[in-house]
C-alpha cells in the first residue's frame, strides 16, 4: 500500500494507541512514519530519526539482555544483540503491529508489506523509537522497546549470528583468511537506492547480494554463500 496523504486525527490516535504512547509533538509522529519519497508534510521524513532510533534501540536491548542473561558471556550477549536489533527483527515488530497501514510513501514504492520493502518497515520502527525518545525521554522509549522486544529477547529458540560474522569465522577455519566484499553496482533513486555487493573467497564461487544499503547487501551475499555451502539452512523467501 502506498499512502501520500497525511494521517487524519483518527488515524493518528489509532497509531498512538498501537504504539502505547501519546505524543506531545504530533509532528514527530508524522515524521517517523514518512518515507523520503512522500513529500506531504512540513515535518519531513524519518531518515534522521532512524539514525537516532537505531542507537536508542541498541542501548535498551543491551540493557535488557544484560539484566536477563546474568550468566551469559560477552559473546553470547553480542549474538543476541545483533539478532534483536537486526532489520529482520525490526520488520517483524512492524509486521506484528501492522504498521504498514500508517506508513506514508510515494507512489513509486509498491507492496510495502513485501520482502523488498522489509527495510522500510524496519526503518519506521527505529524512527518511532527515536520520536518517542525525543518527545518523552528514555523511559518512554524503553517502555515501547520492552513491550515489543521482551518476548523476542527471552525466546528459548537459539539465536543465530549475523551472516558476515558467521562467514568470516567459517572462512578463517577452512581457508585461513577472510572473505572480501566489493560493491559491483549502485542503482535507483536517492530515496530508494539499491546496492549490489559481491563476496569472494579464493577457491570457491562468489555470491552476490542486493539490498538498500552496502552493509545490508553484504549480509545478503554472506547469507547466500553460507546457505550454498551448507553452513546454514536456506531461509524461506517471501514474494
Amino acid at each position: 500500500m502506498s499512502r501520500k496523504s497525511a494521517l487524519s486525527g483518527e488515524e493518528r490516535e489509532s497509531l498512538e494507541r498501537l504504539v502505547g504512547y501519546v505524543f506531545e509533538n504530533k509532528e514527530r509522529l508524522d515524521r517517523a512514519i514518512t518515507h523520503s519519497s512522500a513529500r506531504v508534510s512540513k515535518a519531513g521524513n524519518y531518515e534522521r530519526l532512524e539514525f537516532l532510533g537505531d542507537r536508542v534501540l541498541g542501548l535498551c536491548i543491551a540493557e535488557l539482555l544484560f539484566t536477563t542473561y546474568r550468566q551469559a558471556g560477552e559473546g553470547e550477549l553480542s549474538v543476541r544483540l545483533n539478532q534483536l536489533v537486526s532489520a529482520e527483527t525490526c520488520a517483524d515488530v512492524a509486521d506484528s503491529m501492522e504498521l504498514h497501514r500508517f506508513i506514508r510513501t510515494g507512489a513509486d514504492l509498491k507492496k510495502i508489506t513485501g520482502q523488498r520493502m522489509k527495510n522500510v518497515r524496519a526503518d519506521v520502527v527505529e524512527s518511532l523509537i527515536a520520536a518517542i525518545y525525543l518527545d518523552g525521554g528514555l523511559e518512554a522509549a524503553r517502555g515501547f522497546i520492552i513491550r515489543q522486544w521482551t518476548e523476542r529477547a527471552t525466546s528459548p529458540e537459539p539465536m543465530r549470528r549475523d551472516a558476515k560474522t558467521e562467514l568470516q569465522e567459517w572462512t578463517h577455519q577452512k581457508f585461513g583468511f577472510a572473505p572480501t566484499y566489493r560493491v559491483e553496482d549502485r542503482s535507483g533513486p536517492d530515496h530508494a537506492p539499491q546496492f549490489t555487493v559481491v563476496v569472494e573467497i579464493a577457491g570457491i564461487a562468489p555470491e552476490t547480494g542486493i539490498d538498500r544499503s552496502k552493509r545490508a547487501a553484504e549480509q545478503v551475499a554472506a547469507r547466500k554463500m553460507l546457505e550454498r555451502e551448507g553452513i546454514w539452512t536456506p531461509e524461506t523467501s517471501e514474494n
